[in-house]
């Protein structure tokens, strides 16, 4: 028998403290979802779900910071998202890129939901509180939004709000987030692992589009056994890797034969940024480009393309003896407005060049 004195000596050894953690059906409660917005979030997803599947010949466009730090600065990104979204909504559906959560591929800060104050505090109850209120403010501008999903808590707290969903490079390997894939309500891209490997993110859309049972928590807080139905909505998103790009047309194509050859969907998004870019955030047009030839060419397994863009161009690093500028990315470097605007229009006419390659209906 474990005595209490057995307990401390082998439990929390490393646990500075702990903290209790709000539940998700009380941040439901503070932030509703109302009515509005829910049918919203629906008909976001549905539409995601249609350009995915080739009923809607529109192309999917996930725009937005590379990560939110200054949710004032956020929304107002989004309030001039939203006018340049509706000039091009016979071409393109266009989510934000709302996201919270940063993957480290060693330290740095980790995102909105677990420093919401920049400072190592950690206050993940406010980083949970600004993250939904933000998302539903995004939401009353009548955009769709789109999140990586890397804590498997987290989506308890903001999922009923996202359109689009990600598995990062990182992250898609892991059986965790493959089975969280599984049970979450909106598409899901899967990236290619950073070292470039696509066979990896094809396995993942598989695996998440069978049933999984797994222990993760209720929206009351409550552990749970999650049994899920699989996600027939998840589709390869690439990133480049290994020091390479894998836009180019002979890339895609043979992305786009993995996944023929695993009896999936042929539907692939281009990451503009990341390895596509060389990590230079100059080059996200030129990807874009690029992406955009191959669509006024025919291309059709090309679905979406993601751009990591902000107010203003670059980015900066988190200092404690000086003012962040404002609208610029803390983490990797965005486009600013101007070119965001530029790319958008570039990609609606190829849209419409390939709906000029497409036979005439019967």
């Amino acid at each position: 028998m474990t005595t209490s004195q057995d307990a401390h000596r082998v439990i929390d050894q490393r646990i500075d403290r702990v903290v209790p953690l709000t539940t998700p059906a009380l941040l439901h409660h503070h932030l509703p979802l109302d009515t509005p917005l829910a049918e919203a979030v629906v008909a976001g997803r549905r539409a995601v779900g249609r350009v995915l599947d080739r009923a809607d010949d529109r192309l999917l466009v996930v725009v937005g910071p590379c990560s939110v730090h200054d949710p004032a600065a956020a929304l107002e990104y989004a309030g001039r998202l939203r006018e340049a979204a509706a000039r091009v909504a016979d071409d393109l559906l266009v989510v934000m890129r709302v996201y919270f959560e940063k993957p480290r591929s060693t330290v740095g800060w980790k995102g909105l939901i677990n420093d919401p104050a920049l400072d190592g505090s950690g206050d993940v109850n406010t980083g949970l509180r600004t993250a939904r209120a933000l998302l539903l403010d995004v939401l009353r501008l009548g955009l769709p939004v789109g999140c990586e999903f890397l804590d498997p808590i987290t989506p308890q707290y903001i999922a009923d709000t996202v359109a689009w969903g990600a598995i990062g490079a990182r992250t898609v390997e892991s059986q965790v987030h493959r089975q969280l894939a599984s049970g979450l309500s909106m598409p899901i891209g899967m990236k290619n692992r950073p070292d470039g490997s696509i066979a990896t993110a094809v396995d993942a859309i598989r695996a998440a589009g069978v049933p999984h049972v797994f222990p993760g928590i209720d929206v009351s807080g409550t552990p749970a056994i999650m049994h899920t139905r699989g996600n027939a909505d998840g589709h390869l998103v690439l990133r480049g890797g290994g020091g390479r790009p894998n836009y180019d047309a002979e890339s895609v194509a043979g992305a786009l034969e993995l996944l023929r050859a695993a009896g999936l969907p042929e539907r692939v998004v281009v990451d503009a940024s990341h390895a596509n870019s060389g990590k230079d955030h100059r080059n996200q047009p030129l990807v874009a480009a690029d992406v955009a030839a191959q669509l006024a060419a025919g291309q059709r397994g090309i679905v979406g393309i993601m751009l990591e863009s902000f107010l203003v161009p670059g980015r900066q690093d988190l200092d404690p003896t000086r003012e962040l500028a404002y609208g610029q990315s803390v983490t990797d470097a965005c486009i600013g407005w101007d070119d965001t605007a530029e790319v958008l229009e570039h990609l609606a006419q190829a849209v419409r060049a390939r709906r000029a390659t497409l036979p005439a209906p019967a």
